[in-house]
């Protein structure tokens, strides 16, 4: 967490006792969290001017879900060839070492995922930070979707549609 930083981490529980490799469990908890993110329907209903003040808090917490996404999975790479040659017997450290930091990754990611939510915003791609804010256009539930690097949301698509379906949001007008 950067200095200053008032956001606060929501912590999921992990037991970091265990040893045997479990880089395909770390995924798996990572794909869960993010369906959930997916999964629960926003009661907030944002319109361009309210998705784009949330911006500057939102480009911070989207950009550290998105640096430490990669650093998760370069972890999860040496942890694999780590524990590849392992002994089960024998104690590996460095094995210790990178599983530790990758749980805590994982967990520190969670907790971005949770603050997004919190905002009412939903995480659709940690790998790119793409995010979609839940709105309506003429009674009809649309996303508007802003992503880690636009200077401003500018995009928006129906629910089903998805990044391909993007269109300007200039083109709300037309509807």
């Amino acid at each position: 967490m950067r200095s200053g930083d008032t956001r606060q981490h929501v912590r999921g529980a992990r037991d970091g006792s265990r040893r045997e490799h479990r880089s395909g469990r770390h995924s798996r908890r990572l794909d869960r969290g993010m369906q959930r993110a997916q999964s629960t329907r926003m009661s907030t209903k944002f319109t361009i001017e309210t998705a784009n003040k949330t911006l500057p808090l939102l480009r911070r917490i989207v950009g550290d879900a998105v640096r430490d996404y990669w650093r998760w999975q370069e972890k999860v790479r040496e942890y694999e060839e780590v524990a590849a040659n392992r002994k089960i017997d024998q104690p590996n450290e460095e094995a210790d070492r990178l599983e530790r930091e990758t749980q805590q990754l994982a967990r520190d990611i969670d907790g971005y995922i949770a603050e997004i939510r919190q905002l009412g915003v939903e995480m659709k791609g940690i790998d790119s930070g793409l995010v979609d804010f839940p709105s309506e256009v003429n009674g009809r539930p649309v996303l508007l979707c802003w992503q880690l690097g636009e200077e401003s949301v500018q995009y928006w698509h129906e629910e089903d549609a998805g990044f391909s379906g993007r269109r300007p949001v200039t083109s709300l007008q037309e509807h």
